[in-house]
């Protein structure tokens, strides 16, 4: 069931599951709170996950103006916030994963743990294949499957027809907006100041985010750990499920004791 949170002139759409602690779920750039649909059910017990749309997606609202990654890190903060705590576990993938580095740079005081897969820590360095993603083309969402699946998930009727369900179309004003939101982020000089716990998660076949981000973000981040997936992609949560919610909740759940 979807619910919704006011920040300012932002309304927040969420969707939960499963009871413990508090975990917020941070989408992809071309996707929505549904990227965790079939996530969250494998996280197992002793974990509220919390699935919630970005400004410009899927039932979130928000005026037509430009923002920024900080406006999307404060809305994080403002959720936790609007669900009763002070402080939650952070997880993020690519775009998501963005947020929450700057989640985890500019808002700390609200984070427990962070987790980060898939990201980039300064758009400008990113490879052209996902600096091109940036831009609307008729082959965007082709180019997105590749990237997201691996060549064996690709043949997965079931992983396929998940990865296009979960792969949003925007009008151009939105898409536009966060677009240009991403192409502003750089938080690689500030990566030292995050404090919480953090762990990163890569596939390592990954031709958006790459394995060298990882490694260059935990060699940033005091006492972070990498985790590569071997062989995945970019699309982790989906054909990684399993694997990514084994390693998330272990560490939420150690990290919490």
């Amino acid at each position: 069931m979807i619910q919704h949170i006011s920040h300012g002139d932002v309304t927040i759409a969420y969707e939960e599951s499963g009871s413990g602690e508090p975990l917020v779920l941070l989408h992809g750039g071309e996707s929505g709170h549904i990227q965790y649909d079939t996530f969250r059910p494998v996280l197992g017990d002793g974990i509220r996950a919390i699935a919630y749309d970005q400004r410009d997606t899927g039932d979130s609202t928000n005026p037509a103006e430009p923002y920024r990654v900080e406006d999307l890190a404060d809305d994080c903060a403002a959720l936790i916030r609007g669900l009763g705590y002070e402080r939650a576990h952070i997880f993020g993938a690519s775009y998501g994963g963005a947020i929450a580095l700057q989640v985890g740079v500019s808002r700390p005081e609200v984070v427990r743990t962070l987790t980060v897969g898939t990201a980039i820590p300064r758009f400008s360095a990113a490879p052209a294949s996902a600096q091109n993603l940036t831009h609307a083309s008729e082959d965007r969402a082709a180019k997105m499957l590749d990237a997201v699946l691996s060549g064996k998930g690709q043949q997965s009727p079931e992983l396929l027809a998940e990865a296009r369900r979960i792969l949003l179309h925007r009008a151009a004003g939105a898409d536009k907006r966060r677009m240009d939101a991403i192409r502003e982020f750089d938080v690689l000089g500030r990566l030292g100041e995050i404090t919480a716990p953090t762990l990163l998660i890569y596939g390592g076949d990954d031709p958006l985010g790459k394995v060298e981000y990882g490694q260059q973000i935990a060699e940033a981040i005091p006492g972070a750990r990498l985790e590569v997936l071997p062989g995945m992609r970019h699309g982790i949560t989906l054909e990684a499920k399993h694997e990514v919610a084994a390693l998330l909740r272990d560490f939420i759940l150690t990290s919490s004791r």
